[in-house]
């Protein structure tokens, strides 16, 4: 019969499901990353007495710095128990994370959302296409790097930068802030 299994092939089956896991165990969370997010907590408490609310802008970008932006909220790196949030306005903005070369379609646009977001504001230019226009540079359709159209407080080169150094430079913006 086909539905049948003979008993040595279920003390197998059994034996398999019981066996130790071939996986080895590793942790989960990078202690440099905690240490960072923690001094950054503690920043961010200083410079504002509460959260940190940032929008990110994208001015024509390939997806890759935004990609480890939206990591940053991921379940792994969970930004948000450091008190770090991301925010659909610029109006509700603390930081301005830009990706990306500006395009000549996004010049306007960038500098409409910077003077939207109120004061102090500061803003980030994640990845070599919005920290110096990277290999699109040169291309009919990019009017240049954000540092061109709006001031930076912070560049975060890398193509693109991991979560780990968007973080770092975070830090390294609030430190400056509250100095």
């Amino acid at each position: 019969m086909l539905g049948m299994i003979s008993r040595g092939t279920m003390i197998e089956i059994l034996s398999q499901l019981l066996k130790k896991p071939v996986t080895e165990d590793f942790n989960l969370l990078q202690s440099e990353f905690e240490e960072i997010g923690l001094v950054l907590k503690q920043e961010i408490a200083s410079v504002f007495k509460r959260s940190l609310a940032i929008r990110q802008v994208d001015c024509g970008n390939d997806n890759a710095a935004l990609i480890e932006i939206a990591a940053l909220s991921s379940p792994y790196y969970d930004i948000e128990r450091f008190g770090i949030s991301f925010v659909a306005s610029p109006r509700h903005a603390d930081v301005l994370m830009i990706t990306g070369t500006v395009t000549h379609n996004m010049a306007f646009s960038l500098q409409k959302t910077y003077h939207a977001t109120p004061s102090p504001k500061f803003v980030m230019a994640i990845g070599d296409d919005a920290c110096n226009g990277g290999c699109l540079q040169n291309s009919y359709a990019i009017a240049g790097p954000v540092s061109a159209f709006v001031p930076v407080d912070v560049e975060v080169p890398g193509n693109p930068p991991e979560p780990l150094t968007i973080m770092r430079a975070l830090c390294l913006l609030m430190k400056s802030a509250h100095s």
